[in-house]
């Protein structure tokens, strides 16, 4: 195979990871890493370092937008984001250390629970009554809706705040945003309403991986000749979902997603028992 054909075919593949993430709410890298270790055999550690670097693009993207309806929770976010930086470079640094075949199952199970998350109830609801904690800091916010800003509370930072941490050492150690962990912390723990949830940790999740991003481009994981078809395609492909998914049914869309990257994983897990990464 010729750079040239690489080089589109995995342009192709990144889009196609980027528009299924986009529409899915998983992000790309649950499917750019498979891409890249199943199907081309590049080693993870390359793999997680482009990964890392689509993720700061995708998120750079698809977050001012979010910012600018008034939809992202700034402040919870830089507050969130203490706990998933010192967890991201946490786990970068394991990542360095960790045989790949224990990333590889380690990543498979991740990927099971991301499927699962996916396809759980969301919280819609707005709180009314949030803990002291989340009064002291300031971290009640509202986000706009059609009918007006809707007015919500937080409970459980404390909770919140200590899974942000597994989150980032996921991160950091899986090349991943780990969105399913960070919208578990929002979502079920803190109570937060899953458009805002989901918008924050989208804000989150760059931040994050620029964290990880650092050791790995210090260790030599980031090469161009992989990252920059890839970080071009994902990007192509979170707008052109974005631009989708208002005329997509997106439950239809989880389930079948879901059950696609239960193979994957299940074959990840498979080459990562045997040896074979």
């Amino acid at each position: 195979m010729t750079i040239l054909t690489f080089t589109m075919i995995l342009l192709l593949g990144a889009y196609l990871a980027g528009l299924i993430g986009s529409l899915t709410g998983l992000g790309g890298g649950v499917v750019v890493i498979p891409l890249l270790t199943l199907v081309f055999h590049v080693d993870i550690r390359y793999a997680i370092g482009a990964a890392l670097l689509a993720s700061i693009a995708n998120s750079s993207g698809a977050a001012s937008a979010y910012i600018k309806e008034g939809i992202t929770n700034i402040r919870l976010g830089m507050f969130l984001e203490i706990a998933t930086t010192l967890g991201a470079v946490l786990g970068a640094v394991i990542a360095i250390y960790t045989p790949t075949n224990t990333i590889a199952i380690l990543f498979g199970c991740v990927l099971l629970f991301s499927a699962a998350m996916t396809l759980r109830k969301k919280n819609q609801e707005a709180l009314t009554e949030g803990s002291k904690l989340s009064a002291v800091l300031k971290l009640n916010s509202s986000y706009p809706t059609p009918t007006g800003p809707v007015s919500y509370k937080l409970k459980n930072v404390g909770a919140g705040f200590s899974i942000m941490t597994v989150a980032g050492v996921m991160s950091g150690l899986l090349g991943i945003g780990s969105g399913a962990l960070k919208v578990l912390a929002m979502d079920t723990a803190m109570k937060i309403p899953f458009k805002v949830s989901t918008t924050t940790s989208n804000f989150m999740i760059g931040v994050t991986a620029a964290a990880s991003a650092v050791v790995y481009l210090q260790r030599g994981y980031m090469d161009p000749g992989i990252a920059f078809p890839v970080v071009l395609g994902v990007l192509g492909g979170a707008f052109t979902g974005a631009k989708l998914l208002t005329r997509i049914n997106p439950s239809t869309l989880r389930i079948i997603f879901c059950i696609a990257i239960t193979f994957v994983a299940l074959e990840m897990i498979y080459n990562g028992y045997h040896h074979k990464f």
